[in-house]
């Protein structure tokens, strides 16, 4: 495999919807972030449920998700627009990474996540060789995915839900990255845990558990797949609050 000699993935300056104001800046976010004392993993409640393995940081072929207009349909249902910052959280091999960089433009940033080590150094490679100046990629960590708090307008998990283990732990943290208007973007088959989907019915409980509520969803084409958008509708519960919905 040839290796880049660019220099490491960056980000640009700042912008107008965005907290981050420049490389020095949105490094000294993610340090903190990383630093972070956590809530006692004790006080939160098991998943209760079965969890997918993760099989693989590829879902599909990139040409066939895009023959079917995947990413396009995705990042229009959620509203994404030039000047957000987003975050990709579980981003694999950068499928989604690449066309939300894009879709934000130069005025936007791209947070792209993955909790692999050797896939977060292939992402970081990609996002080199595309020369992708408004991405940075960072390590989180399975309960975890590290967000520097208020910074986001979109979080994204695209078909990972089911693969976390911890799910209140999970969101617990991601919801502290949402802006206060920012919204989480679920993409996920209606299909039981065990197939590698996360039922719409057993979404909704699990995030409203964490205060977050959904307000619009819909069918990705063809299959089983489905687009789901949820918003902080209540404060954030005390970890020891939280009760499993199985």
């Amino acid at each position: 495999m040839r290796t880049s000699t660019k220099a490491p993935p960056r980000i640009g300056e700042g912008n107008r919807t965005t907290r981050w104001k420049g490389p020095v800046a949105f490094a000294a976010l993610l340090l903190a972030a990383c630093r972070a004392d956590p809530a006692p993993k004790s006080e939160f409640p098991s998943a209760g449920r079965d969890v997918a393995p993760i099989v693989g940081d590829s879902f599909s072929t990139e040409d066939a998700r895009d023959r079917v207009g995947e990413a396009e349909a995705v990042i229009a249902f959620a509203g994404v627009a030039p000047g957000m910052s987003v975050a990709d959280i579980g981003a694999g091999e950068g499928y989604y990474t690449v066309r939300l960089s894009r879709a934000v433009g130069p005025r936007g940033r791209v947070l792209a996540e993955d909790i692999v080590p050797a896939t977060r150094d292939r992402l970081a490679l990609r996002v080199n060789r595309e020369d992708l100046g408004n991405v940075a990629v960072l390590l989180g960590r399975p309960e975890d995915p590290k967000l520097p708090k208020s910074s986001f307008d979109r979080i994204f998990l695209v078909h990972m839900y089911h693969e976390v283990d911890r799910p209140y732990e999970f969101l617990w943290h991601l919801r502290q990255g949402l802006k206060p208007d920012g919204l989480v973007v679920v993409v996920d088959a209606d299909r039981p845990v065990k197939r590698h989907g996360t039922p719409p019915a057993l979404l909704d409980c699990e995030f409203a558990r964490l205060g977050l509520e959904r307000i619009r969803e819909t069918r990705l084409e063809p299959g089983d797949a489905y687009i789901a958008l949820f918003r902080a509708a209540a404060r954030l519960p005390e970890p020891r609050e939280i009760r499993p919905c199985v």
